[in-house]
């Protein structure tokens, strides 16, 4: 599998793994590179079905996923890293940390969940059928925004959102659609108690995708693990609230390497 990635920072230093939500590509991350580069070696790459990454044909697996990754690790020569994943990212991260716990120093999951829950089936359905019958429809960006981004962050970054809507828009129905297959239906719930490495779960306050109370059931189930709601941030909390995030990862962070 061809998985599109950058590797920059200092040779030798911790390597800190970022990986992004559905629709879009590692250029989510390019604002909070240089924040880390100081002091980590940050690796990002395009999920499959994303960006420059190949697109199999679907359905794709969580555990096709952590495979990609443990095999882009593999590639690189890196032994283990701390994981950062948002949404589609952090059920990557913790599969991950189940499938090979040794290679995963550390997890920060932010705006994720370890189950949707039969309530989001229907909207996980309809995404999949417009994106196979439509593709990446103005409608299905607009509506994915109005849940990543606050009405006032729309209002007052539109470069910044514009930014991310155009990696959505770009973004391949079939890599897409085979995703959600990936995610939208899985329930990691009990699993993930068997996670043993630090963990920082993050949200956003009036996050509608996966709302504090998702991220609470994350917390509750991995012992040790801290959590961090962020007010005034819906699903795309990293970016939105990222002066309020990157100081959080950053101490988190720094307690572990």
């Amino acid at each position: 599998m061809k998985t599109n990635h950058r590797l920059e920072g200092p040779s030798g230093a911790p390597v800190v793994t970022l990986t992004h939500p559905l629709g879009v590509t590692l250029a989510l991350w390019d604002d909070h590179v240089a924040a880390l580069t100081n002091r980590y070696r940050v690796l990002r790459y395009d999920v499959r079905g994303h960006g420059g990454s190949e697109i199999p044909p679907g359905p794709y697996t969580l555990e096709q996923m952590a495979g990609d990754l443990f095999d882009l690790l593999n590639s690189l020569g890196i032994a283990e890293t701390h994981f950062v994943g948002v949404s589609m990212g952090g059920l990557i991260g913790m599969t991950a940390a189940l499938t090979r716990p040794s290679r995963i120093k550390s997890l920060a999951l932010c705006d994720t969940t370890a189950c949707y829950g039969p309530g989001v089936r229907p909207m996980w359905e309809d995404r999949i059928r417009v994106a196979e019958s439509d593709g990446m429809t103005v409608a299905l960006v607009d509506r994915t925004m109005a849940i990543w981004f606050t009405e006032a962050f729309r209002s007052r970054q539109p470069d910044a959102v514009e930014r991310i809507a155009a990696m959505l828009r770009k973004s391949d129905p079939r890599g897409y659609a085979a995703a959600i297959r990936a995610i939208g239906f899985v329930d990691l719930t009990e699993r993930i108690g068997a996670i043993r490495c630090p963990a920082l779960v993050v949200v956003g306050e009036q996050d509608p995708g996966t709302p504090p109370a998702m991220a609470r059931v994350i917390h509750e189930r991995i012992a040790g693990s801290e959590l961090l709601v962020i007010p005034g941030a819906m699903h795309c909390a990293v970016v939105e609230a990222a002066d309020r995030f990157l100081p959080a990862l950053l101490h988190f962070l720094a307690a572990r390497t």
